[in-house]
Order: structure tokens, then C-alpha cells, then sequence
């Protein structure tokens, strides 16, 4: 049984008789007996809140920043009208409106009622319990009751990188020659003769061809097609750091590493699979969390999405070399391996350092990580002393960067080092750059 504010307020009426009675004690026990009578009379006609029937309906699945609706279908097979509220409950992040739904639900009627989600966090929103509140045709009491109505609502990466894919495709479309643009390249595949110009590689000339004609033959070349992609996400301590501004939702407090990173995976590789590459995915720390392996180029990035949304960062220190064992003992042919981490001079010298040239002596390796924009500002910060001491941390923090993205271009593995917003188009363009060139 349940209380409501009206039943307060005739409390509180009733202290007046009381005051002014000349026997206190008998009034209060009247007035109070009375009162508790008809409270439980009141609750004792409000509609059974037990009996309810809750179904679910409405969609699974929805993209960061979109709003969803939940939708509840309450019955009442009860012989009274159910007067009220009915509140579906959801977690603080889901941003669930409204908060409850008024209900007049007469005997064996079913109504339709909609929360609007507006989730602010990436993963699988549950809902909680949804309570029921019947008042008495007096409004003073009522009965309420809480029912399990499982439903879960994945929400998936906003992928806000695909806007950069239509002028990364042109590019692409470029070099596989459809605007013709062929290249000679070490590891690229034959296309076509042509004669010979000023400025084309002698290396090129194809000198049977050109025994057989009367002109210098020189053969063209495209990027190979059918190669294949390894996207590795980290997701160890290193992927919990927010930076930049949190796109959906306006944070001036960033996303995760994580999530910056996820978008820069979907891009590459929404563009390798038209290239024609095979992408794989696999996200690590200590443990896989997640991979995607051999899916088909049409169900890819569906595929990638659903695989991504549930990822959340681990706060334990990555085992650099599980994960190069993971990717070794799933790729047996030479591929391009794309990690997704931080450039961290403490977490690379004690883990990546040491097992990437065993991976790179076999793979095209590529390591991309998410640059911290306050760093930045922070290093031409000149005020006061604050700022003065601020841009010394800032200056040095950079430099760390610049030495182990240096230390690792020397060992063979490319670094692509860009702002949040900025990653997803560098990391495309050089992964153009490398088909342009025959690295893949």
C-alpha cells in the first residue's frame, strides 16, 4: 500500500480539531481511526496492480546519438480501472523520457505506452524493473508494484567517419583506374602495355613487347585486390582516456580512446572492403573481448558494428604478447595489421616494443593512436607561471610522443598519430597511400 500527498494534506487538516477539541487525546485517536479507515478502504478499491500483463515491443538496436523508442503494452485483466502512473525504468546513461506515464486503463482494456531513450553510452542498455502505482477513487491510497519486463536495446557506434568515405572511394577509384591512374609498384598486379613517356620508370619497360614493336613498351599497373586487413583494437587501460569532445552528446569531457578509435576501424574498413581486401577484426587486452573473421564484404561493417557495440575499456595494463600471438595464430598469409592503441611510452616500451618485430617481419604493420588535443593547447599556454609550468608538462608529454612514434618507424612499423576527429581520414589516406605506392 502506498500513500499519496492527498492523504498527507487530510492528515494535516485534521490537527486543527484536534488543537482546538477540549479532550486532545480522544480527538487525535478519533481523527487518526477515521483516517487510517478510509485509507485502507481507498486502497482496498484501487485496481490490483499484481494482475498486470506487460509485453514489450519496439526496436533492438539504435546508433549512439539517435533516439529510440521503448515501447510497453500494459493489460489490465482485472474488473477495476486502473487509475495511476506506470514508470519504466531504465539506466541513468539510457537519458529515458518520460520518467513515468500517467495510466487510466479500464477493466480488460491493453494501452500502448512509449519511453523515448536517448542513450549516451555505446552498449547493451537493459531495462530495469517497471512499477505500477493504482491510486483509490479518493486519492488518498493505493497499491504499487514492481514487475521484471525484460528488453535490451543495443546501441551500436555512431560510425561518424562516414561522411570522409565518399572522397576516400574517389581516391580509391583513382588508382584501381577507372579514372585511369595506374602505377608501378613492387607487389601490385599486371594491368595492361602502353607506350612508353618521359617520366615513366625504365624499370617498367617490358622488353620482349618492345622487341616485338617498333616503340618502347612500358607495362601499368593497380593495386592488388584480395589482401588482407587485421584491425586490432586495444582495449586496455590506455583505450578508458576521454579526449576531444564527445560528438553526440556535446561533452566538453570527450570520448574514450576506445571510441575514437572504433570509428577510425569503421572507416578503414568500410573502404578496404570495396578495395577488395578481406578485413579482420579482433579487440584484446589481456583476453580477446571480441573478433570477426572471414565475414562476407556485404555483411562487414553490419557485422563490425554489432561486434564493436558491447566493447568497453578494461582497466588492466595490455598483454602485448598474447595479442601479437592471437593475430599470428589467425593470419598465416602476409597482411596488413592495423593496431588501434595509444602511444604511451611507459605501456609500448614494456609490452608492444618487444614482441612488434616479430610481427612486422612478417606482416605490414600500422600503429594508430589518438593525440590528446588539450596537450596542445596546454603547450602554448604562456600566461602565468601556472600556464608556464602547464606548457613545460605539455612540451615534454609531446616529445615522449615523437621519440616512440621515431623508435618505431625505425623498426618498420608506420604510425599514424592524428587528433580524435582527425584519425579516422589520416589513417584512410595512408592506407590509400600504401596501395599507391605497392605496399599492398
Amino acid at each position: 500500500m502506498v500513500l499519496t500527498g492527498r492523504a498527507g494534506l487530510v492528515a494535516l487538516i485534521c490537527v486543527l480539531p484536534v488543537a482546538f477539541a477540549p479532550w486532545p487525546a480522544i480527538a487525535f485517536a478519533v481523527l487518526a481511526g477515521v483516517l487510517v479507515v478510509v485509507v485502507v478502504v481507498d486502497a482496498t478499491f484501487a485496481a490490483n496492480t499484481r494482475r498486470l500483463r506487460f509485453t514489450r515491443s519496439g526496436d533492438t538496436a539504435a546508433r549512439l546519438g539517435q533516439p529510440v523508442d521503448a515501447v510497453l503494452l500494459v493489460e489490465n485483466p482485472g474488473g477495476r480501472r486502473l487509475k495511476g502512473a506506470v514508470r519504466d525504468a531504465w539506466p541513468p546513461s539510457a537519458r529515458a523520457e518520460p520518467r513515468s506515464h500517467p495510466a487510466n486503463i479500464a477493466a480488460g482494456q491493453r494501452v500502448r505506452l512509449v519511453t523515448t531513450l536517448r542513450p549516451v553510452r555505446r552498449g547493451d542498455q537493459l531495462s530495469a524493473l517497471v512499477t505500477a502505482r493504482s491510486v483509490g477513487p479518493l486519492g488518498l491510497a493505493g497499491r504499487q508494484n514492481s514487475h521484471r519486463v525484460p528488453w535490451q536495446i543495443r546501441i551500436l557506434p555512431p560510425f561518424l567517419s562516414r561522411k570522409h568515405l565518399p572522397s576516400r572511394l574517389a581516391k580509391l577509384r583513382e588508382l584501381e583506374g577507372n579514372t585511369p591512374v595506374l602505377i608501378r609498384g613492387q607487389g601490385t598486379e599486371f594491368d595492361s602495355l602502353r607506350e612508353y613517356v618521359i617520366g615513366d620508370d625504365v624499370r617498367s619497360i617490358d622488353w620482349r613487347a618492345t622487341a616485338r614493336r617498333a616503340d618502347v613498351v612500358v607495362r601499368t599497373w593497380r593495386p592488388e585486390r584480395d589482401r588482407r586487413v587485421v584491425i586490432v583494437l586495444d582495449t586496455g587501460r590506455t583505450s578508458a582516456g576521454r579526449v576531444g569532445v564527445d560528438p553526440t552528446a556535446n561533452d566538453p569531457s570527450g570520448w574514450p580512446r576506445l571510441d575514437w578509435s572504433m570509428d577510425a576501424a569503421l572507416l578503414l574498413a568500410a573502404l578496404a572492403s570495396r578495395a577488395g581486401d578481406h578485413v579482420d577484426f579482433l579487440a584484446h587486452d589481456r583476453l580477446s573481448r571480441a573478433g570477426l573473421f572471414n565475414a562476407s564484404r556485404t555483411e562487414l561493417l553490419a557485422q563490425l558494428v554489432e561486434v564493436m557495440a558491447p566493447l568497453e575499456p578494461a582497466l588492466v595494463e595490455s598483454d602485448a604478447r598474447a595479442m601479437v600471438a592471437a593475430v599470428q595464430r589467425r593470419v598465416r598469409r602476409r597482411a596488413l595489421v592495423v593496431l588501434l592503441t595509444d602511444l604511451n611510452a611507459s605501456a609500448l616500451d614494456d609490452g608492444l616494443m618487444t614482441v612488434l618485430p616479430q610481427l612486422s617481419a612478417k606482416h605490414e604493420v600500422l600503429l594508430a593512436a589518438v593525440a590528446d588535443p588539450r596537450v596542445e593547447r596546454l603547450a602554448a599556454g604562456r600566461a602565468d607561471a601556472a600556464e608556464v609550468y602547464d606548457a613545460a608538462a605539455a612540451e615534454r608529454a609531446r616529445n615522449d610522443r615523437r621519440s616512440i612514434a621515431s623508435r618505431l618507424r625505425r623498426s618498420g612499423v608506420d604510425v599514424v598519430d592524428a587528433p580524435p576527429e582527425e584519425l579516422a581520414p589520416a589513417l584512410a589516406d595512408h592506407y590509400l597511400a600504401m596501395k599507391a605506392t605497392g605496399r599492398l
